[in-house]
């Protein structure tokens, strides 16, 4: 695994695994979401889509479902990419 990055820097379409979030960084109503959909460390993640002006939400797939972010939540979330081979 490489170094953690912010899920907000992730590529489109590289696959990484959650290594921490900053529950701190979140609003209650955010953190409590983020729990309720699954997000947690150790957990796959994907970034299939960003808002063309830059400032819009991200789309990821965590498992089967695809969750819209806003950059601040994704910028709490720090990810480790996975080499293609693993």
């Amino acid at each position: 695994m490489s170094n953690p990055i912010s899920l907000e820097r992730l590529s489109l379409r590289q696959v990484a695994t959650v290594s921490a979030i900053d529950w701190a960084r979140l609003a209650e109503p955010e953190a409590r979401r983020l729990r309720e959909l699954g997000f947690d460390e150790g957990v796959g993640i994907e970034v299939l889509h960003r808002a063309t002006l830059g400032k819009g939400p991200i789309a990821c797939r965590i498992g089967r479902m695809t969750v819209a972010l806003r950059r601040a939540v994704a910028g709490a979330i720090q990810v480790s990419p996975l080499s293609p081979a693993e």
